[in-house]
């Protein structure tokens, strides 16, 4: 504690913040000039959000909000991080912000390339607190030591002749950290980062690549050597749904993104693997709450903010 009864988090968390208003005063996910930090800012509640959490950690600085993942629900707040290691489809919901008051936030992304590159090189050994596997995304709480690499990050923006050697050794250094943090457990989960390996990451990452693709869960099985009891129970531990229904997920996020960039709803539909308009069309409402031609519209009218 510090003489004016402010902890030394807090003052860092107030840095962080004066340091994000200098880069941004607007609306929504502004890009910092590092390819991989990005700062966002909202002045107002947004509504619940379905989308696709890629590999990523998002700090909130200012505010708070929810996560809807499968089944359970979960908030965040000021010092809380939401992170994922694999694309995860999930809802996210700003709660509280106001113009005076706005939710503050900053994304770092990252692979699991990086990751596991990093255990590798600094001989990281993460000792697994279960057998199970977990949730692939999952919040933590940031530390001051968490906080300081942040600072030191943002500070790099100003001197851009150093930024883009540095900035990339804070990264390396804050993956570190988390590795070897408290979390460290769930940030490394062996069975999700090797897709050429046999396993769920097997699974998971062929998903991935051709969710436009018919598949059988069987022949899913099969190509990761899994049984399929064993492949639907390991699914949904880390991604809490099944293989289908992730893959659904996955299409109708997509031609959410398609259509939003101009394309009509027939076309999205083909080019993520639906065949039927109808069913593509029912299956959108069902996720989204609107028919997919009432959806676009709605969220440019509304500029619905991003994770």
């Amino acid at each position: 504690m510090s003489d004016n009864g402010i902890s030394l988090d807090q003052k860092q968390l107030h840095e962080l913040i004066s340091l994000t208003e200098q880069i941004t005063h607007d609306e929504g996910t502004t890009k910092t000039g590092i390819d991989f930090l990005s700062v966002c800012r909202h002045s107002y509640q947004a509504p619940l959000v379905p989308s696709v959490l890629n590999p990523s950690l998002c700090l909130i600085l200012q505010g708070m909000k929810s996560f809807h993942l499968g089944e359970d629900l979960l908030y965040y707040h000021v010092g809380d991080y939401l992170a994922s290691i694999i694309d995860i489809p999930a809802s996210g919901q700003i709660i509280g912000a106001t113009k005076d008051s706005p939710y503050i936030g900053l994304r770092l992304d990252f692979t699991a390339k990086e990751i596991a590159s990093l255990v590798i090189e600094a001989d990281i050994n993460v000792k697994q607190r279960n057998a199970e596997l977990g949730p692939a995304a999952f919040i933590g709480k940031s530390d001051a030591e968490f906080l300081e690499l942040l600072i030191r990050l943002l500070k790099l923006i100003d001197r851009p002749e150093e930024v883009r050697f540095l900035s990339g050794l804070i990264k390396r250094e804050l993956i570190f950290h988390l590795l070897t943090g408290d979390y460290g457990h769930l940030f490394l989960q062996q069975g999700l980062f090797n897709q050429q390996a046999d396993g769920i990451g097997k699974a998971i990452g062929w998903i991935k690549d051709n969710y436009a693709r018919s598949f059988a869960v069987e022949d899913l099985a099969k190509l990761s050597n899994m049984s399929v009891s064993g492949l639907h129970h390991k699914f949904k531990a880390i991604t809490t749904m099944g293989p289908l229904q992730y893959q659904k997920q996955l299409r109708l996020l997509e031609a959410r993104r398609l259509m939003l960039s101009g394309e009509d709803a027939s076309t999205a539909a083909l080019e993520v693997g639906y065949e039927s308009p109808s069913q593509f069309s029912r299956e959108y409402r069902r996720l989204f709450g609107l028919p997919p031609a009432k959806d676009i519209k709605t969220v440019r009218q509304n500029s619905i903010p991003g994770r």
